[in-house]
């Protein structure tokens, strides 16, 4: 699967998670984003732009308990407030949403 944008084919798996890490620009975010039905802002970009430098540092995407675990101490909320916090961000689940928006792997553990 692919799709097309500013002249670029971008190639993608049968979920939608970019085949090539190193394709993903911005742009191609907030593209994905809009087949996702998320709008993109602030908020959303932080916890992007956290699982994007997540990925470069250890090579893995996090698994939920994991981002749960970090956004709790970036955000400073409990751990209840905190996975409130990002399904109202990214409802079709934080890491799996989250990381297909932010050109990454699917996190081991999603279904």
């Amino acid at each position: 699967m692919s799709f097309e944008l500013s002249g670029k084919t971008y190639e993608t798996d049968e979920e939608g998670y970019l085949q090539n890490l190193n394709d993903w620009s911005k742009e191609a975010g907030e593209y994905i984003a809009g087949t996702e039905d998320v709008e993109m802002d602030e908020k959303r970009w932080e916890v992007v732009n956290w699982l994007r430098k997540y990925y470069s540092e250890y090579g893995i995407a996090p698994a939920i308990k994991l981002l749960i675990k970090e956004m709790m101490t970036m955000f400073g909320k409990d751990k209840k407030e905190t996975q409130k916090y990002l399904y109202d961000l990214f409802p079709a689940g934080p890491a799996k949403q989250a990381c297909k928006i932010a050109g990454l792997p699917k996190p081991t553990g999603c279904v």
